[in-house]
């Protein structure tokens, strides 16, 4: 005769946890004091906003301000244009995004690896991070739009944004380059000892073990390194591409009327803010699994 076994019943409703009055008061005493703290800074913030704006239109130059910054019709008139040229921003952005990306861990692994024979290729790696990280962005656009097509080298690029977005990853590639660095140095060398004891060998170590774990600790970092390189796009205003600085400069100095900048300072913040919402709440989960994990 074949024996089953009977599944346990289920636990009663009255073993189920239930707060003491005591913890009850403590949860209604914090939600209370939540509410109590979110209406004070709602109504500071809403104060101050006031009082900002009302000592702005009390000044003796608003209405020149207004006029001359805050026009509806004019932006209304430069939308179009701004809009176009700020596709052009997020083409550049895209584009180099990748670049960077690529190059930048490339340039890392190169770094952080100890074999004698690509000492020449972490020397060269070394000073390329220590050299474009010390120039400015500016200076590179200038130096990269002007001087490369002076050279007059066969197959140099001729439009001004695709030499910006050359500018442009030289100058990120360095930052995100020391970035991916940090990020491989964070691994724990008993992980990768820990790998090589399974029988993997360096190379599947690395990508199954050690990038993983590296490219998870630096997504926030790199966020915001693209958050400023989405910005750093209108520094190829320099070179002359129709790009959404350069759509507001021509506006303005055709209507003698600065409000395009603003709605080009618009644009830009439609697609910063997000980014560094999203930036802020990958730290916050970062801290908490480090929190979870270790405890402190």
């Amino acid at each position: 005769m074949e024996l089953t076994k009977t599944p346990a019943p289920p636990a009663a409703d009255d073993d189920a946890y239930q707060p003491s009055d005591h913890e009850r008061e403590r949860r209604r005493f914090r939600r209370s004091r939540k509410r109590r703290q979110t209406w004070t800074s709602a109504l500071c913030t809403v104060l101050a906003l006031v009082a900002v704006g009302a000592g702005a239109v009390a000044s003796p130059g608003w209405e020149r301000v207004r006029s001359l910054f805050l026009d509806g019709a004019e932006l209304r008139a430069a939308f179009p244009e701004l809009l176009k040229g700020f596709w052009l921003n997020i083409q550049m952005f895209l584009v180099a995004e990748v670049l960077i990306l690529v190059l930048g861990l490339l340039i890392a692994l190169v770094r952080v690896t100890r074999a004698p024979g690509l000492q020449p290729l972490r020397l060269a790696a070394t000073v390329y991070v220590d050299v474009f990280r010390g120039v400015p962005t500016l200076l590179l656009v200038f130096l990269v739009g002007f001087g490369l097509p002076a050279l007059q080298l066969q197959g140099t690029p001729t439009q001004p944004w695709v030499l910006g977005v050359i500018a442009l990853v030289l100058s990120y590639t360095a930052y995100v380059a020391e970035v991916f660095r940090a990020g491989l140095n964070s691994v724990h060398p008993a992980q990768r000892n820990a790998a090589r004891a399974l029988g993997l060998n360096q190379r599947q170590t690395l990508r199954h073990v050690v990038l993983p774990q590296a490219v998870r600790n630096v997504v926030p970092p790199l966020l915001n390194d693209f958050i400023a390189l989405q910005k750093d796009t209108a520094l190829v205003a320099v070179l002359g591409p129709l790009e959404a600085l350069r759509a507001a400069q021509i506006k303005a100095d055709y209507d003698f009327n600065y409000t395009p900048y603003l709605g080009a300072a618009v644009l830009f913040i439609a697609v910063t803010i997000p980014l560094t919402r999203f930036a802020d709440r990958l730290q916050q989960r970062a801290a908490q699994r480090t929190w979870a994990e270790t405890g402190r």
